[in-house]
């Protein structure tokens, strides 16, 4: 009897075991995903399909048309609402067939989990476990937000569910991995209009959990009510705050930064919850059209910090939906880059999912977007693949079946009739496909040039202050511009990472709109200035510290002596003259005046009225150069092409600039590993472009392939050159191996 129940939990285990050698086999294969999002029939996400009798057969047919057009993978979702109607009785059935078709099918499966629309026994076994606004009023769930994770029995619940899916999931050869969180906001899915400015979560456990966040922080509550400017004598005194005052807003910025955190700690806790039943498959998570970019610390729905996200998940991604509503609002050419720039950036290197990309035109009730033609999802997909890409999930298969987007977004028709787009993305699907060898080991080429971009700056004006919000935004919008416009690649870092950053490999280092900082980051900027490197700085660096308390001198954090000068005095004024040599342009908001410490210090710039606009001074083996007013935020203000600011800067730090002969339009991209690299030319013009490109390699290139036309080009030893017609609105991809 023993010897029995022995060999059967050994057979069980043996089992068990072997899935995960499969699974770790499978997933160590060259595959990059590329899925549209389908989940069976047409139903829009997070909506599911009910399964009948005919589901196999028309499920089975639109994956087939699926692989038949280039796709690898499908990206479905599982909805917690109808996964499990009643505690404990889950209803998995579209999952467990879509996963049984693809199998069949030979696609791979990415599953989406939403929580967000969440099942009606939970509200009423766990009423406490309502959102709750800062006036305290509970927010009832309308399919969405759902409860507030917070609370530790819908925690349970929620992380249930999870794991639930896993088991179902991970038995199946088709499933590639998860998706936990899609945009993750303190409010999901939900807009709670007919309160004004709202703010989320007030209720008892997300206070509990903040004020055990503020313990860890502080220490005793002497510490604390010395930062809040209060009087507390016991921690359940302690609340979030609900609106701003003029003696502090520490606490205000203690809450938001905690947000942060507290958003990065929920996705991770979704993340363990899934390893714990299936340690194998890739967990990933995406942010909405990608932030910083358009999300802030101080805003009230969603105050996330994605460079703290991108450590909960095993990939982290974005969005990306530039023509997502009205024409007007259709994003440009440099706000794209910008969004690509910041989503690899965002992840560190380390390469991202993009969750979702736009595949068909917006409809937002009766605005409808631009079309989205066949270029656009060329030159869309590769310009992510190009930053370090390592999944793309156009969204979606069929167009919106119901709700106030109904109709949009479908990369087919919804009576099943393909598209030209569809047809055409799908054989970039193959060609990504034919070329993941190499793309998965693949990372962009390094940058010389850096922009820091400060989460904490945009709480400098407390909660009532708007103009502040987006500054630093616009600042480094502003910046990337320059740089972009030149061929020159640009990387951006998080203030609150420079401490473990290896800064000395960017020959520049640009900090805009510098008025937070924190002693970190003043530290890291410092040695990375005496170790040899250029840092560009613009007005008033340091004027507030990461508590919003003011430095007794400008710039602050004891940076007079790093830059040869102190702030004198300022002038408010909307726009700044600015004469550079024989280059003019225009800051904003004020000009600082700059008393003069170090003689060896450099004029390089003056105001309109002779004072020192820009001053370098040396330090250490490096050079810190400081301009008195916001070049940044007025380039994004109002653009200029070929910005004068960005060619100085490029100069003066020794920026290489790419041996490139083209129009204007046209963008450059290297990616390198090993054993070979990519270029990439994306025309962005209405007219075909003549190019011609030269580079050295690190070794003899073996072969040279032009990917998207498949002709092979001749190499010479080390010696990479190319003279190539390249057409209006598409791209050309050189793959050299060595």
């Amino acid at each position: 009897m023993c010897v029995c129940l022995g060999l059967a939990a050994f057979a069980v285990v043996t089992r068990k075991d072997l899935r995960a050698a499969e699974a770790v086999e499978e997933n160590s294969k060259p595959f990059f995903p590329v899925a549209v999002w389908y989940s069976g029939g047409k139903a829009r996400a997070p909506m599911l399909e009910q399964v009948n009798a005919e589901s196999a057969r028309l499920w089975k047919e639109d994956l087939q048309k699926i692989k038949g057009l280039g796709f690898n993978t499908v990206r479905t979702w599982v909805e917690w609402n109808v996964g499990e109607p009643r505690e404990a009785e889950y209803h998995l059935e579209n999952l467990d067939l879509l996963l049984r078709l693809a199998d069949e099918v030979g696609l791979r499966v990415i599953v989406q989990v939403y929580v967000d629309s969440a099942p009606e026994w939970v509200g009423a076994k766990y009423p406490e476990g309502r959102y709750a606004a800062q006036d305290g009023q509970a927010i009832p769930s309308q399919a969405a937000p759902g409860f507030c994770f917070d609370n530790a029995t819908v925690r349970k619940a929620v992380l249930g569910f999870f794991q639930e899916v896993a088991r179902h999931a991970e038995k199946n050869a088709s499933f590639y991995g998860w998706d936990l969180w899609s945009e993750p906001a303190a409010l999901n899915w939900a807009r709670v209009g007919y309160k004004s400015e709202p703010m989320f979560c007030y209720c008892p456990a997300s206070m509990d959990r903040f004020r055990e966040w503020l313990k860890k922080k502080y220490g005793t509550l002497e510490k604390l009510n010395a930062a809040w400017h209060r009087t507390f004598t016991d921690w359940k005194q302690v609340e979030p705050p609900r609106y701003g005052t003029i003696l502090t807003y520490t606490d205000f910025m203690d809450w938001r930064v905690y947000y942060g955190y507290k958003l990065a700690e929920d996705l991770k806790m979704r993340k363990d919850a899934v390893k714990s039943i299936d340690p194998v498959h890739v967990a990933t998570s995406h942010a909405p059209n990608p932030s910083p970019l358009v999300r802030t610390l101080a805003d009230p729905y969603d105050p996330t910090d994605d460079f703290l996200m991108k450590d909960s998940v095993d990939y982290f991604g974005t969005s990306f939906y530039p023509k997502l509503t009205a024409v007007e609002h259709n994003w440009t050419l440099n706000r794209r880059a910008l969004a690509m720039d910041l989503t690899a950036s965002i992840t560190g290197g380390r390469g991202f999912y993009v969750g979702e990309l736009q595949s068909g035109f917006g409809v937002h009730g009766t605005t409808i977007g631009s079309e989205v033609t066949s270029s656009d999802l060329e030159m869309w997909t590769w310009g992510m693949v190009s930053r370090g890409a390592r999944a793309i999930n156009y969204y979606a298969f069929y167009p919106m079946n119901a709700g106030y987007e109904s109709g949009g977004y479908g990369m087919i028709q919804l009576d099943g009739t393909l598209t030209e787009r569809s047809r055409r993305t799908g054989e970039t699907a193959k060609n990504i496909a034919a070329n993941a060898d190499l793309l998965l080991h693949a990372k962009p080429k390094q940058a010389e040039a850096a922009i820091v971009f400060s989460p904490l700056v945009p709480l400098l004006g407390g909660y009532g202050e708007e103009n502040s919000r987006n500054a630093m935004h616009k600042a480094l919008a502003g910046y990337h511009r320059m740089f972009f416009e030149r061929n020159l690649a640009v990387e951006v870092l998080s203030s609150r990472e420079l401490a473990g950053e290896d800064l000395q490999k960017y020959k520049l280092i640009v900090l805009p709109y510098p008025l937070m900082m924190t002693k970190d980051e003043a530290a890291a900027l410092k040695t990375y200035v005496k170790n040899g490197g250029h840092l560009f700085v613009e007005a008033r660096p340091g004027w507030v510290n990461e508590d919003g308390h003011a430095e007794a001198a400008v710039p602050g954090f004891g940076w007079t002596e790093m830059c040869g000068l102190r702030e004198s005095s300022i002038d408010p004024a909307k726009e700044v003259a600015v004469r550079w040599s024989d280059a003019e342009f225009t800051g904003m908001s004020f000009a600082e005046h700059f008393t003069v410490l170090d003689e060896k210090a450099r004029v390089l710039a003056k105001f309109s009225d002779g004072t020192p606009a820009a001053v370098e001074h040396g330090h250490g083996k490096g050079s810190v150069l400081v301009l008195g007013t916001f070049a940044g935020q007025e380039n994004e203000t109002k653009p200029v092409r070929m910005h004068p600011l960005g060619g100085i800067l490029a100069k003066w730090a020794g920026l290489t600039e790419p041996e490139l002969k083209a129009p204007e339009l046209v963008e450059l991209r290297e990616m390198e590993s090993r054993v070979g690299k990519f270029v990439f030319f994306f025309n962005h013009g209405d007219k075909d472009a003549e190019v011609e490109f030269a580079e050295e390699l690190e070794r003899s290139a073996a072969n040279v392939r032009e990917i998207v036309t498949g002709d092979n080009t001749k190499s010479e030893g080390k010696r990479f050159a190319v003279k190539a017609k390249v057409p209006a609105q598409a791209v050309r991809i050189y793959r050299i191996d060595y």
